[in-house]
């Protein structure tokens, strides 16, 4: 019952968590139908890369678990498309090698990961080993590549493109998780609490970063002179 319960209360957060994705993505849609000379402006090219093997990872471990979770499984295949499209249109913003290396990257572990869903069952004992490893590896990019995220915002004083409610519904979506994954047994649950718990702490630093770059004398300094 409880597993139930926090399952369909973890994809109402997710389907919420989906809709602050898309709201980055229109912003960036937006901004380039106003004529913004920098449309992806601030947003990391590292930090989206990551939260995209985050939702990925998610993804795998959904379908490589004893019973196939379709709680995880499905939002997580949205969320994953959704920041393959803000990736692209960094790609198409910026036009740099690491945008280029990105989308590859990206592309080739969403066919990779859409192999195995098809192929799941042949290779069921394989494929749950590798996505807690990868889960797990995952979670330490994750909080590297929104420690980028964090520096760029500190180090210029300014948000740029970055969407707040963004961080806002992925943190509910966060906090959501880890209630989940505690109806599902630490034995199975531990890695989804890893990642999301990293995940949630970095989300709140980046929504403080936009009340300092709002107050602090020091943010508008470096906004200016940037």
């Amino acid at each position: 019952m409880w597993y139930d319960l926090f399952g369909v209360i973890n994809t109402f957060f997710i389907l919420v968590s989906l809709y602050g994705v898309y709201l980055q993505l229109n912003k960036l849609w937006l901004r380039k139908t106003n004529g913004e000379k920098k449309v992806t402006d601030i947003l990391s090219q590292n930090q989206f890369t990551m939260s995209f093997l985050a939702y990925f990872s998610f993804f795998v471990y959904g379908y490589s678990i004893d019973i196939f979770n379709h709680y995880i499984v499905w939002p997580r295949l949205i969320a994953s498309v959704l920041v393959i499209l803000i990736l692209f249109e960094m790609w198409q913003d910026r036009k740099t090698k690491a945008a280029i290396a990105s989308l590859v990257l990206v592309g080739v572990c969403f066919s990779l990961g859409i192999i195995g869903l098809a192929f799941n069952e042949a290779f069921s004992d394989q494929s749950k080993q590798v996505s807690t490893i990868l889960i797990l590896i995952i979670t330490l990019l994750l909080a590297q590549g929104y420690s980028h995220q964090i520096k760029l915002i500190i180090s210029s004083g300014k948000t740029g493109a970055i969407d707040i409610r963004m961080s806002q519904f992925i943190l509910m979506m966060d906090i959501s998780t880890i209630a989940f994954a505690i109806t599902m047994g630490l034995a199975q649950g531990w890695p989804l609490i890893c990642l999301a718990t990293v995940s949630g702490i970095t989300k709140l630093i980046i929504m403080y970063l936009f009340r300092w770059v709002r107050l602090s004398p020091a943010a508008k300094n470096r906004s200016e002179c940037g």
